[in-house]
């Protein structure tokens, strides 16, 4: 038996202590990993939620509240439970059941197990426009000065979370909000330059219209506020009408009667203006300035962070874009789509990037990949190795020798820095492609019928760690060889696509994998619709996708012919070629002769890249006579023949072997160069 005794059972709902509900205030009990969620009958009451409409879920609470309060609201709990913080408290608008909207005020506490993770939140709501205040006795004005500061400070709290220019024009705008103060026309104005830009105004009807654009020199209210860093107030109809002619032919037709301007001031400089207008007459009071400038404060500082917000996401995202490739080249045989997404999270941007590499002779290399962290370093990191590896590539390495020497260049930039990487190069002739993966998400093949598979690619370290202790073979990246038919689709993407909030990242793959299976056949629309898996606001990470599929009709398996090229040095193409041919033979109905169609290929392989210089390539086709015929091409015009030898000799059979096993075989001059062939019969069963 434990000493500390039996664990207390867990107590849900949570049980409201009376004095919240003598003082309006309902309480919340929501359990996270069932979904749940209670309301008590106060708390019911402050929502104007009738019992029977509540379905006892966070959506039947979020239906009541209005959208866009609703979205601020998912945030700060989501950021409460990502910072590890233990409380946190929201203003939010409710839509009551006769069409008004109320303010409510929400307080939670968030519990959380011995491992630190959330599992429950309680807490109280109430209704705001119920804050304390002095005893009904104190008058009209008492509760107007009331009203005032309840509104400010509610605005405030609500601009605090302002992350954009729209975000903060969109609270201003709101007539629930500013509009309490009794204003008809709420105006803001954002300095540009020697210019005052207005980009927002609130109540229509009572715009008053300085013209979008005004110059601060200009004999206007909003003008000397921001000139003279000194709010104006202006008490009536004839104040507007003396100090300020140019302004007074459009107030005269409204209602108009008195109004303020209030400078944005931030860090002792002048970044915009705040005009209200109202239908009162008479001056403002010493507490009412005070209130309005209070308000103007938080405005300015919430604009200023919007402003700099917005200029550091444009520099830091213009810099990612700079890395990226300008635009994507046609590639005959081919059809690629690429998409890029950068998560709005201010300058941290992340170091996702792709390309397309034309080779010539049909051949095309796409890559896609990640470098670590998120900053304006990872961007330049990014540029950096995407440059390097197009470059290792052009140069004519191999993808695993290009790979290795791009993890070697990592490393000598001493960024402490780490890259993912998946690199494909496809022949679009024989549909061959080759993949070497650095520590990257697998790619996926959708094939002709809509079927789609992960293609397990053998993968090494990612990019810039040290390499694992010297084995005496390969460069650590290893090949794996794949053949993509006519209308076959292959798929990269970074894990910006498939990460979830909260989900494990199979989950993301399953979700990938059934909406490229789903997905349209047009490669845009496909890449359209992998991108809305994550919305508009994504997962919180960048995102890019690339999508290549090989032009043609879907063909069976092993249909059309087959084409290679054999780089001088390159050990992993003939192995390849051979591999290939014994598959093709066998798809083609000669399964009984590939041994010997695959050792004839080699022969006449071998005598090209070891008695010629600059390779060659590799073909094999079925011919209208119904034979296998394999064709090696190189650029030496040197005709082979055909030699004896003694039981002793190390060479000078390889001729001697394709007429034992052929069934003909013969040379053919091809300009630059010669093509040395080689048939053999297919069972008549084959056709």
């Amino acid at each position: 038996m434990d000493p500390r005794g039996p664990a207390p059972a867990v107590d849900w709902p949570a049980r409201p202590d009376l004095s919240l509900a003598l003082n309006r205030m309902g309480t919340f009990d929501w359990d996270l990993d069932g979904g749940r969620m209670h309301l008590d009958a106060t708390a019911l009451e402050v929502l104007d939620l009738p019992p029977e409409r509540f379905d006892g879920t966070p959506d039947g609470l979020r239906a009541r509240i209005l959208p866009a309060d609703a979205d601020r609201l998912d945030h700060r709990v989501r950021q409460a439970l990502h910072d590890g913080r233990s409380h946190y408290g929201a203003y939010f608008r409710i839509l009551r059941q006769d069409g008004a909207t109320a303010w409510t005020h929400l307080q939670g506490h968030v519990l959380r197990d011995p491992a630190g993770r959330p599992h429950r939140i309680i807490g109280i709501v109430r209704d705001a426009a119920q804050d304390p205040g002095e005893p009904g006795a104190a008058g009209e004005r008492d509760e107007g000065r009331r009203r005032m500061t309840g509104v400010v400070e509610r605005t405030a709290a609500i601009l605090a979370h302002a992350r954009t220019v729209n975000d903060v024009t969109d609270i201003l705008k709101d007539p629930e909000g500013l509009g309490h103060l009794g204003a008809v026309s709420v105006m803001l104005g954002v300095v540009d330059g020697g210019r005052i830009h207005l980009v927002a105004e609130g109540r229509l009807g009572a715009y008053v219209p300085e013209t979008e654009y005004t110059r601060i020199d200009a004999r206007l209210p909003m003008s000397e506020a921001v000139r003279t860093l000194r709010a104006v107030h202006l008490s009536s109809r004839e104040e507007f009408r003396t100090r300020y002619p140019d302004l007074w032919p459009y107030i005269e037709p409204l209602s108009v009667r008195s109004g303020v301007y209030l400078p944005l001031i931030a860090q002792g400089r002048p970044i915009g203006a705040l005009g209200l207008l109202y239908t009162r007459d008479g001056d403002f009071t010493a507490e009412e300035r005070n209130v309005l400038v209070a308000l103007a404060s938080g405005i300015a500082q919430s604009l200023q962070r919007a402003i700099l917000f917005e200029q550091e996401h444009d520099l830091a995202e213009g810099l990612q874009r700079a890395m990226l490739p300008r635009h994507i080249p046609e590639v005959a045989g081919a059809r690629i789509a690429v998409r890029y997404r950068a998560a709005r999270i201010g300058r941290d941007i992340g170091g996702d990037w792709y390309d397309v590499i034309p080779l010539g002779d049909g051949r095309v290399g796409v890559m896609i990949g990640d470098v670590e962290g998120h900053d304006t370093d990872a961007a330049a990191v990014m540029g950096q190795l995407r440059i390097v590896l197009r470059a290792y590539v052009l140069e004519g390495h191999t993808p695993g020798t290009a790979m290795a020497r791009a993890s070697a260049f990592l490393r000598d930039l001493a960024t402490e820095r780490f890259a993912t990487c998946t690199y494909a190069e496809a022949d679009l002739n024989t549909g061959m492609l080759r993949l070497v993966r650095a520590g990257h998400l697998d790619p996926v093949v959708r094939r002709g019928d809509g079927s789609c598979h992960r293609v397990q690619v053998a993968g090494g370290l990612p990019l810039g760690l040290p390499p694992r202790e010297p084995s005496g073979t390969g460069c650590g990246y290893p090949v794996t060889s794949i053949e993509l038919h006519p209308g076959d689709t292959l798929l990269l993407c970074t894990d910006g696509l498939v990460e979830r909030p909260g989900g494990d990242l199979e989950t993301g793959m399953r979700e990938f994998m059934d909406a490229a299976c789903e997905g349209p056949a047009d490669v845009e629309e496909l890449a359209d619709a992998l991108c809305d898996l994550i919305g508009d606001a994504g997962g919180g990470d960048d995102m890019a996708l690339l999508v290549l599929r090989r032009r043609g009709t879907p063909a069976p398996r092993g249909g059309g012919p087959l084409r290679q090229r054999l780089a001088p040095g390159d050990t992993e193409g003939p192995a390849l070629a051979r591999h290939l041919i014994r598959a093709a033979a066998a798809a083609w109905g000669a399964r009984e002769r590939a041994d010997e169609i695959e050792l004839a290929a080699d022969e006449l392989m071998t005598n090209a890249l070891v008695h010629t210089e600059g390779g060659g390539q590799v073909g094999m086709r079925l011919t209208a006579e119904g034979r296998i015929r394999v064709e090696v091409e190189d650029s030496s015009s040197a005709l082979p023949r055909r030699r004896e030898t003694d039981d002793w000799a190390v060479s000078g059979r390889g001729l001697m072997l394709v007429d034992r096993l052929a069934d003909g075989w013969g040379v053919e001059p091809r300009g630059s160069g010669k093509c040395v062939w080689c048939e053999f019969a297919v069972p008549a069963a084959a056709g």
